[in-house]
């Protein structure tokens, strides 16, 4: 199939990727849109891997002050070099992160973070809901274990559903990021204020 230079565009506008490897993806997937973007997207996923161990001692702070001044969100996003700290388009994640925390409001950045104290409660939660219900043992570890598996769905900024875009996860952005800029990036801490809370 011959790959015009509009659905090159038009690729690059859904995916902020290159020229090149839109061009690629396209040829790759024989013009097909859809399968184009998935194969960005997974390409994505393998230069995330790639990066996840160089060190991201460069970054930036960011705030989101929702309208009257009642919440507030600090982001610590961390990247390889300054250079790309200064770029336009990594200070626009590091807001968007910022934002979608005000929004949802995580507990974690990842499962590993959660408190197992808080851990230890939804899953006595969640365990005593099947047995009211009645379920035998067995059934029951299986709920508690898709229940916890939902629990960090909803409550694990990674996992989470972008606010923005609810087809991605932020993990999902992160990689598309990664990919994009060609660093490691890595959302390192984040605060969360509300008067009154």
């Amino acid at each position: 199939m011959n790959i015009t230079s509009q659905m090159v565009k038009e690729l690059r506008e859904k995916t902020n990727a290159g020229m090149m490897d839109c061009k690629k993806a396209l040829a790759e997937t024989d013009g097909n849109m859809e399968k184009a973007v998935d194969y960005l997207r997974q390409k994505g996923l393998a230069v995330a891997a790639k990066r996840a161990s160089r060190a991201t001692s460069e970054g930036v702070i960011e705030c989101y002050i929702h309208a009257g001044g009642k919440l507030g969100v600090m982001v610590e996003v961390g990247c390889e070099t300054d250079f790309v700290a200064k770029t336009d388009s990594f200070i626009e994640f590091a807001k968007n992160i910022a934002m979608h925390i005000a929004a949802v409001n995580p507990v974690a950045i990842k499962r590993e973070d959660v408190p197992e104290a808080l851990l230890a409660r939804e899953k006595d939660i969640y365990a005593k809901q099947a047995l009211d219900t009645g379920k035998p043992a067995n059934i029951v570890e299986k709920i508690v274990a898709g229940k916890i598996d939902k629990f960090y769905a909803d409550s694990c900024l990674l996992e989470q559903q972008y606010v923005k875009n609810p087809d991605l996860s932020v993990q999902d952005l992160l990689n598309e990021i990664v990919a994009t800029l060609g660093e490691n990036i890595a959302i390192k801490r984040f605060a969360r204020f509300q008067v009154g809370a």
